[in-house]
């Protein structure tokens, strides 16, 4: 059940494209019809470097800097003077993973590492003749639940040999490698959540194992399905994986969310004893405020920059935030797992099939925003762009990929069955308080931070660079409410809500009002070489809509009310402002 850690010892095993001991006869077919080739790989740390493969199609800035030298021993060289993309992990260094402080993954989360690793391709896309269409899984048939049954079965069944890169647990480490530590580019730990590589990494993640799941069942058109949260009637776990005995059921879930009981989209440990007519409610004002609202420029949405060389976890998107993260821990065992196992932790959240399917929904929501129009576009920054990735395809060649080559997802080769988006009406228009708030009565930011610990709401009235703004200067700029310096312990979870126009009495727990801004959230993960896990994160609220919904446009000075809901006690907060921001 567990791998063994990489050495200095090659592995004895080499995987052959065309010869192949342990797939069933049917997958043989699929999965060795098109190639011929094979590759041996290695945990061996200590093969040299040579020169990697000068592909002229994906040159970049960062590859030029570097005078083409290998690849993945590049990543380890101090950072670059300028910035510059995030390149694909240095497989031959991956080390240990951490749950938390003093606390390693008992198994090695390294991928088994190819001979030719300084020669890796880029990936290019197999030709196509349909779609893979994603269903939402609550409405999923019996012949569809079989088909991905039969799938996941025969990738439990490859575990068998631990270091084959398609089975089910190896499947599973890409993200605790990713995610907890493993993995270092320009000296710093790599981290692909709190930034902008969270999208187009869980994209490729998803993209390839739907790929592998198909393959060993003979069926290049199958699809995953997607979790569908954010409508009323997908607010439960599937019941494709609530059943005992399955190849899609994990025991490591909290038994007490099973059988239909409804999601709260902005869990975070503490069951709220509220209708499940008003979960549903706040769920699609989440959905609101998270899509919309929160969320008008790419920076909101995506996450802040991280380039090579800069500090990993700088800043998360709004659907990053919630509500991906929540829907992590509600899944996750926390009353009986001690770190929230398997999908309340970064680490083992691959181990529950549900894991992908919860991040087909979070993948949707990249197609849906863009949908909505306005300034909703993919990033252009040509060092998010040219990020690389590393993964193993379905006949077990390793790839690296770009960002850039995830943005339009049919030229993929996927989509998603369409559903209702009742969330994109669900502006929250009921009011808490008739009128404006006395700001006079309410401690000045400046008195109240810096913020030692938020263990209680608090208040505090803040001017804003700008009253009275025309629709152009709108248009052109957001008005955006920062938390600067927000520290905490990572290993454990956080959540907090802020509010506008409102006293610290207000009614947390119905959030379908006007005057709720957004939340802060956090899932406990690791920084390798942080040994006190101390985070310090920037938090950004897109506040010009909720403005105009108040009517707060003309006032020069506003209320804000933060709300601790999970580990308050531990968080600290260096100063607040108000700050327009270009788009």
């Amino acid at each position: 059940t567990t791998l063994p850690l990489c050495n200095n010892k090659s592995l004895s095993s080499s995987f052959t494209t065309n010869n192949s001991s342990f797939l069933s006869k049917p997958s043989q077919l699929f999965l060795h019809g098109r190639r011929n080739q094979s590759f041996k790989v290695s945990c061996n740390a200590n093969n040299n470097v040579g020169e990697h493969d000068k592909n002229l199609d994906a040159v970049d800035r960062r590859n030029v800097l570097l005078g083409l030298g290998g690849l993945y021993g590049a990543a380890n060289l101090a950072p670059l003077a300028s910035a510059s993309p995030i390149p694909p992990p240095d497989l031959k260094s991956c080390g240990v993973a951490h749950v938390k402080e003093g606390v390693d993954v008992s198994y090695s989360c390294c991928p088994p590492v190819p001979d030719d690793i300084d020669s890796v391709p880029y990936y290019k896309f197999p030709s196509m003749t349909k779609l893979r269409i994603r269903p939402p899984a609550h409405a999923a048939d019996e012949e569809y639940v079989a088909k991905y049954q039969l799938a996941t079965s025969r990738m439990r069944e490859l575990d068998k040999d631990s270091f084959d890169p398609l089975g089910f647990k190896q499947q599973a480490n890409i993200h605790c490698a990713y995610c907890n530590g493993a993995y270092k580019v320009g000296g710093k730990e790599l981290q692909v959540h709190f930034s902008w590589l969270f999208f187009p990494f869980h994209r490729w993640y998803l993209y390839f194992y739907e790929r592998i799941l198909g393959s060993l069942i003979n069926d290049p058109t199958f699809a995953l399905p997607y979790w569908n949260w954010d409508h009323p009637k997908g607010m439960r776990i599937p019941p494709m994986f609530d059943r005992e005995g399955s190849s899609l059921y994990d025991d490591k879930r909290n038994q007490n969310h099973r059988n239909g009981t409804i999601i709260d989209l902005g869990h975070f440990g503490k069951e709220v004893d509220t209708p499940q007519l008003q979960i549903m409610t706040n769920n699609l004002t989440l959905m609101y405020r998270q899509m919309v609202t929160n969320a008008p420029c790419p920076s909101q949405f995506f996450g802040a920059a991280y380039p090579l060389g800069t500090e990993p976890s700088p800043g998360q998107g709004t659907i990053e935030n919630i509500p991906h993260t929540p829907v992590h821990i509600w899944t996750g065992d926390k009353p009986r797992q001690k770190n929230g196992e398997n999908m309340g932790n970064f680490y083992s959240a691959g181990l529950d099939p549900l894991f992908y399917c919860h991040h087909a929904n979070v993948d949707r929501m990249w197609d849906e925003w863009k949908l909505i129009g306005g300034k909703r576009r993919d990033l252009s920054n040509k060092d998010w762009l040219n990020s690389e990735f590393f993964f193993y395809d379905e006949n077990r060649n390793p790839y690296r990929v770009k960002v850039r080559d995830s943005l339009d997802s049919k030229k993929m080769g996927f989509s998603y069955a369409p559903m209702p988006t009742p969330w994109r009406n669900f502006k929250p228009i009921r009011k808490t308080t008739a009128g404006i708030v006395n700001t006079a009565s309410i401690a000045p930011v400046t008195k109240v931070f810096p913020l030692a610990k938020l263990d209680r709401a608090i208040s505090f009235s803040i001017t804003r660079p700008a009253s009275s703004r025309t629709t152009q200067e709108k248009n052109e700029q957001e008005e955006i409410l920062t938390f600067k310096k927000i520290a905490y312990d990572d290993t454990q979870y956080v959540r907090f809500d802020v509010f506008l126009n409102v006293d610290k009495t207000v009614n947390a727990d119905e959030l379908d009002k006007a005057e709720f801004a957004g939340s802060y959230t956090s899932l406990p993960h690791v920084h390798g070489n942080n040994t006190n896990h101390a985070t310090s994160v920037t938090f950004t609220v897109a506040i010009t809509e909720l403005l105009e919904d108040i009517g707060l446009e003309d006032e020069d000075t506003i209320a804000v009310t933060l709300v601790p809901k999970v580990g308050g006690e531990g968080v600290s907060i260096e100063s607040v402002e108000i700050k327009l921001e270009d788009c």
